[in-house]
């Protein structure tokens, strides 16, 4: 059964198939998100504002493959994303898991990346568009620190914990 557009924008496309409606991404190919983990046992988070949620909502590093070039490699994203958000640059790239983001509501997966040999070239933050806080945590301390977020009312995205969980970090706590 062929997909029916029943709304197209500049960034999304409202698709039905069968009788389920969803959302798939028009200029991306997928997402990579990372969990990164400095030379001095630091877990790099990054915190922003979500229109959608009307909140700030603290989050790995992340973002789309495929938009800035077209033909965009997830490695190549993942780096790219991890300076423009937190500045650092990264040595290896190692894939750990592919998720979907809400498979009741779109198509978009995410791949998630384990980032090692960090070294600190900028200051991060985003691009024009963005105003992205980078928050750096001693490994052994981040799951209190995000706990006691979450109690005071925080939005953490779920692929935080999947990375912890994934990385190894959660098992050793």
């Amino acid at each position: 059964m062929a997909d029916r557009i029943l709304s197209e924008g500049k960034w999304l496309r409202l698709l039905k198939r069968g009788r389920w409606e969803f959302v798939e991404r028009v200029n991306a190919s997928s997402v990579v998100a990372m969990i990164a983990i400095t030379r001095e046992d630091e877990l790099i988070l990054v915190e922003q504002y979500r229109p959608a949620v009307k909140r700030r909502v603290i989050e790995l590093p992340a973002g789309l493959v495929g938009d800035v070039d077209g033909d965009d490699s997830q490695v190549r994203a993942a780096k790219r994303e991890m300076i423009e958000e937190t500045g650092f640059r990264v040595h290896r790239v190692e894939f750990l898991v592919e998720m979907p983001a809400s498979a009741g509501l779109t198509s978009e997966t995410t791949c998630l990346y384990r980032c090692t040999g960090l070294r600190r070239v900028g200051e991060g933050g985003g691009d024009e568009s963005e105003s992205i806080k980078v928050h750096l945590l001693p490994v052994d301390k981040a799951v209190a620190w995000l706990d006691r977020r979450i109690k005071r009312g925080a939005l953490v995205d779920a692929k935080v914990f999947a990375g912890l969980y994934y990385s190894g970090i959660t098992r050793n706590l």
